[in-house]
């Protein structure tokens, strides 16, 4: 099964990408880890990335994909996988369905949360960058960016929503449930 979570940032897409691929048995492909991996390991695109974060910028599309379709090619994303950070503009999703085919994916789960929700979430987590303003600046950043992703993959006809307030395990098993998976 091929998977992507989206939703506003602090909406638990992370939390539940790891819960939901080992119940699933398929890798949770996070382009963050993917980044972090390349840096540690010093490979040829880790030193771009590396660059390009350290001055503080976005790291283009062409890096990210070619590190994607090098992580799907892995043994173990050959049962399916779940993606957590991309795609995250309408670009992205082209460059995805290049790499997947505009039907390769099987479901999008959309994590829905309210605003207040997730800035209380995001405050409590502690982080140094996380104050109201930063956070509420990130979710109209999602917002503009991403919220077109939503109708573009529900006129496909593959997008799922889930309530993504209550207790880890409950949002668990409606994530399960929204894929036919529980």
């Amino acid at each position: 099964m091929k998977l992507l979570f989206i939703g506003p940032p602090g909406a638990g897409k992370g939390t539940q990408a790891g819960r939901v691929a080992d119940r699933l048995g398929i890798p949770h492909i996070s382009t963050g880890d993917m980044f972090r991996h390349h840096v540690a390991a010093g490979t040829e695109l880790g030193k771009q990335v590396k660059a390009i974060m350290e001055a503080g910028d976005y790291v283009p599309d062409s890096i990210t994909v070619a590190m994607l379709k090098e992580r799907i090619a892995e043994d173990d994303a050959a049962g399916g996988f779940i993606l957590d950070g991309f795609p995250r503009t309408i670009a992205q999703v082209e460059a995805l369905d290049e790499l997947i085919g505009e039907d390769g994916l099987d479901k999008v789960v959309l994590f829905r949360v309210d605003n207040d929700v997730l800035v209380e979430r995001m405050l409590a987590r502690g982080r140094a960058d996380d104050n109201e303003e930063t956070i509420r600046n990130r979710l109209n950043v999602y917002e503009e960016q991403t919220a077109p992703l939503i109708d573009l993959y529900r006129e496909r006809g593959v997008l799922v929503e889930v309530d993504g307030v209550g207790e880890i395990d409950e949002i668990t098993e409606r994530v399960l449930a929204a894929l036919g998976a529980d």
